[in-house]
């Protein structure tokens, strides 16, 4: 037996989460009996959360966590055998699938991705799906080339952008982070930032489609009214990695930039990504991140944390990355 965070829906239609004692048998389908050891909370994880799924959970009763990390316990796929660590992200795991707020889960192998030299299992979920998209969205703009001059990160003090910011500064380019909460500067700047932007800056659209030239790069986490704005401010050739929508799934802007300027907007997904990019993404993180500045965003928690961080990251008051230790 073993202990799960499980959400079960009452009569009313509301789902409530508590620890419960889980048995294999109880675990769904899969290729691989993972014991994990550690997961994280995601903004997905606090919809699933919520008391009605946040719309993402399908069945209860349910277990959610859409990342993990830990130790094969077995295996029916030749690809993994018990002793291998393995991390996962994504595939819908902990919103269609059961995730891993649980000290055990069962998945698919095809979704499982082997944890690369140099990070153990916790840092792996230091960087989890926020992390592991922050990369991909560094890469996104490297393939089509970061421009001289500051590269602009929004919801800087997130999980996505303390990691961008992390990654970026360590790759030698000048990072702005742009916040609304002010006492998380000096945060920022431990990581690497060189500028805070405060949020009043950029969350109005204006008249103008296009304002100076500014930013070399963006990775924008928060989407609406803000990465309009930033849309217009990039310079001629720049690139805009968008990976969230906290601000609004709305985009009130113009094509302008796209036309005079050749910006181009970037679309990442963390959820789908092909099997091979998964792995570099995995091997640059082990190595450009730097690992005291992971470690400098860690908030530890255990699963009975988790139903209040669930909330308080729908609030946008998690900064950094949790790191939630399934055997404490």
């Amino acid at each position: 037996m073993f202990d799960a965070l499980v959400l079960t829906q009452g009569e009313d239609g509301k789902a409530t989460a508590a620890m419960q004692q889980l048995s294999v048998d109880d675990l769904p389908a899969g290729d691989v009996v993972v014991n994990v050891e550690y997961t994280t909370v995601n903004y997905k994880d606090g919809l699933c959360l919520s008391p009605k799924g946040g719309g993402l959970v399908r069945n209860y009763p349910h277990v959610g966590g859409i990342d993990f990390a830990g130790t094969v316990e077995s295996s029916d796929d030749a690809r993994y055998t018990a002793g291998d660590k393995v991390v996962l992200t994504g595939w819908r795991v902990g919103e269609v699938h059961w995730g891993g707020y649980a000290q055990k889960a069962r998945v698919k192998a095809d979704w499982l991705v082997p944890l690369p030299a140099g990070l153990d299992t916790r840092q792996a979920m230091a960087v989890g799906t926020a992390g592991f998209t922050s990369m991909l969205s560094v890469m996104a703009l490297e393939d089509h080339g970061i421009k001289d001059g500051p590269v602009l990160v929004t919801g800087a003090a997130g999980g996505v952008g303390s990691v961008a910011v992390a990654i970026l500064a360590a790759l030698g380019h000048q990072v702005a982070g742009v916040t609304g909460r002010p006492e998380t500067g000096d945060y920022l700047k431990s990581l690497g930032a060189t500028q805070i932007v405060a949020r009043e800056e950029l969350n109005e659209t204006i008249k103008r489609p296009m304002e100076a030239e500014t930013w070399g790069g963006c990775i924008d986490a928060v989407g609406g009214e803000m990465l309009a704005r930033v849309l217009g401010q990039m310079q001629y050739g720049a690139s805009v990695a968008s990976v969230g929508l906290a601000g609004g799934a709305g985009l009130p802007a113009t094509v302008i930039p796209f036309l005079l300027r050749g910006v181009n907007l970037l679309g990442i997904d963390s959820v789908m990504q092909p099997y091979e990019n998964r792995l570099r993404a995995w091997e640059r993180i082990a190595k450009d991140l730097p690992m005291d500045k992971l470690e400098a965003m860690v908030v530890p928690a255990t699963m009975s944390d988790l139903p209040k961080l669930g909330a308080d990251i729908l609030n946008g008051q998690v900064k950094g990355r949790v790191v939630v230790d399934v055997n404490a």
